[in-house]
């Protein structure tokens, strides 16, 4: 098994037994796509459908790491979750912005309005059952 990449850190924190936050830090790319894809889908794997990604210490995003946040989308709704974007650097949101990904998944403001936000989501799932 080769190294995790150097130029990618992603931190998970279990906020409830529902929702999980990743902070990602470094570089999203072809090189590093594949290790934030592993973690995601393990947090849904674990029953966490609604997943916040900390984009605050995202330095540098391309297509690959585009493509990996459109793929963890498609997989969280697909089991009934939700996947939300938070604290995107200027240079993340722009990518987000340009790509049309925004209007598909709105980008939150703060790790805490996407909580609350995915809160919110999982409460209305929760009265709808």
């Amino acid at each position: 098994m080769s190294p995790e990449p150097e130029n990618l850190n992603v931190e998970v924190t279990i906020h409830d037994a529902d929702t999980a936050v990743l902070a990602v830090g470094g570089e999203l790319d072809l090189d590093t796509a594949t290790l934030l894809h592993t973690h995601l889908a393990n947090q849904i794997h674990h029953g966490r459908l609604h997943l916040v990604l900390d984009l605050s210490g995202l330095e540098f995003m391309d297509s690959s790491g585009l493509n990996t946040v459109i793929k963890a989308t498609r997989e969280t709704r697909q089991a009934n979750g939700n996947l939300y974007l938070a604290a995107a650097t200027p240079t993340v949101h722009r990518l987000l912005e340009i790509t049309g990904m925004s209007a598909a998944t709105p980008i939150h403001s703060s790790v805490d309005d996407a909580l609350k936000a995915a809160s919110s989501a999982s409460g209305s799932a929760g009265e709808a059952s």
